[in-house]
């Protein structure tokens, strides 16, 4: 009898300490990722930066270019899923190395899943502490959604100033359902995505002069331009 009784509570129990015991692994995960990254500096991912790797970037890809590739991949997720800055000019610099179309493709890709993990990080891990520093925001971006929907979310994708890192935590706040939340950010990101990538693309130099110039210093006014219908699509 007493036997029984343990059998039939202990899983009950185990559940539970599980559940804390991975929310406990994936936050020490984090801070390890993030001390590294701290202790490198937080330009590590600045345009600078980059440009003092250029000739092993290019030495990357030319030895292995699906390799060089996917650790592209890999990073862009690692600084968009984490929230940490730098992903501008990296979006430049993978136009710039891997042209237009496998850049605007790694990209695009990269950032979305970056962007998801985020809101899976702030909806079951991180939230209480999300709450704090933006729950002002959470009423007006709750009705928002219960009237116009996921259109919300994608008119804030369109919008290049929208703080993205922002849109990532308080979304995974909403009752927004992770796919809904990845496929309109999937298309909805596009778009900027792929002036940021043109941009890097067609940059005429090396990277010491493109982080010399700034991202405001390559953009053309037609460039400009398409920043600025990007405001206007939802209108």
């Amino acid at each position: 009898m007493h036997g029984s009784k343990r059998s039939t509570a202990s899983p009950e129990m185990s559940l539970p300490a599980s559940h804390a015991l991975r929310r406990l692994l994936v936050l020490m995960t984090m801070v390890v990722v993030l001390a590294g990254l701290a202790l490198l500096g937080r330009d590590w991912f600045s345009l600078a930066r980059f440009a003092e790797r250029e000739t092993e970037f290019r030495a990357s890809l030319a030895a292995d270019p699906m390799l060089a590739r996917g650790a592209a991949f890999a990073t862009y997720v690692l600084v968009t899923g984490l929230s940490l800055p730098g992903a501008t000019g990296m979006t430049l610099v993978i136009g710039w190395l891997f042209g237009f179309w496998w850049g605007l493709l790694i990209v695009s890709f990269a950032a979305t899943l970056g962007a998801t993990l985020a809101f899976l990080l702030s909806r079951y891990l991180l939230r209480d502490f999300v709450h704090r520093q933006f729950g002002s925001r959470l009423a007006t971006l709750n009705a928002a959604l219960a009237s116009d929907g996921a259109y919300y979310l994608f008119t804030l994708r369109l919008i290049p100033a929208a703080p993205f890192f922002v849109i990532n935590l308080l979304m995974g706040l909403t009752p927004l359902p992770w796919t809904t939340y990845w496929w309109v950010s999937q298309l909805g990101m596009l778009p900027g995505t792929a002036v940021y990538v043109y941009a890097g693309s067609t940059f005429q130099g090396g990277l010491q002069r493109l982080a010399e110039r700034g991202v405001s210093g390559i953009l053309t006014p037609e460039l400009w331009l398409a920043f600025a219908l990007l405001g206007l699509f939802p209108w």
